[in-house]
């Protein structure tokens, strides 16, 4: 049997990132060290840092006060940091700067005034956090059909915002069909899809 192998392939440098942070503070302070959601979605990686320690949670009142806790590279909301200091949690941040960028954007845009819709998939952390940053402004945009029945005045400011590792081709797609039905509706200085997203689609195309 011949196995090809996809070039570029394996996590991108936010995901990495985030994994070095995780060894480097159960090597500072030692276990456990609680990691906010799982550090990447895969099995592997996060039992091997069960297994060195690190306690994956789904919510802050799982972890004791006082604890390390490291946000992964998929982001929080305003609300998650507030907690965590609250609880006087030593956060560390592994928020990829791709998410980050994400979310400044959305500030921005909420402050002037602009409804901004969000592409991407219900549920996912990073999209949980991108909404957390600007709740009444954001509106979620999923696929083509649920684009097609949003409705908003010619008059409408409106922005559009995508989660950073969703599909190239449907994320177009979804814009294409907004910019169709919404000719007001404006974008980032420079998309947000992930470089390292984009060229590991391109890497599978061409086998």
């Amino acid at each position: 049997m011949k196995i090809i192998l996809a070039a570029p392939r394996g996590f991108c440098a936010g995901v990495n990132m985030a994994i070095e942070s995780l060894d480097l503070a159960l090597q500072a302070f030692g276990a456990p060290v609680y990691v906010y959601h799982e550090i990447v979605h895969n099995k592997y990686v996060v039992e091997t840092f069960r297994d060195k320690g690190a306690v994956f949670v789904n919510s802050l009142s799982e972890v004791p006060p006082g604890s390390h806790l490291l946000f992964s590279a998929h982001g929080v909301s305003p609300e998650i940091r507030r907690v965590a200091r609250e609880r006087k949690l030593t956060a560390i941040d592994a928020t990829c700067p791709l998410v980050t960028k994400v979310h400044l954007e959305a500030i921005k845009f909420a402050k002037q005034g602009y409804t901004i819709l969000l592409i991407g998939h219900e549920g996912h952390d990073e999209v949980v956090g991108t909404m957390g940053e600007a709740p009444e402004a954001i509106v979620l945009v999923e696929s083509v059909e649920h684009a097609d029945r949003l409705e908003f005045g010619p008059d409408a400011k409106l922005a559009y915002l995508t989660q950073t590792t969703l599909s190239v081709d449907d994320a177009n797609r979804i814009i294409d069909r907004l910019k169709a039905r919404f000719p007001q509706l404006v974008g980032p200085p420079k998309e947000d899809i992930c470089y390292a997203t984009q060229n590991r689609q391109e890497a599978v195309r061409e086998l």
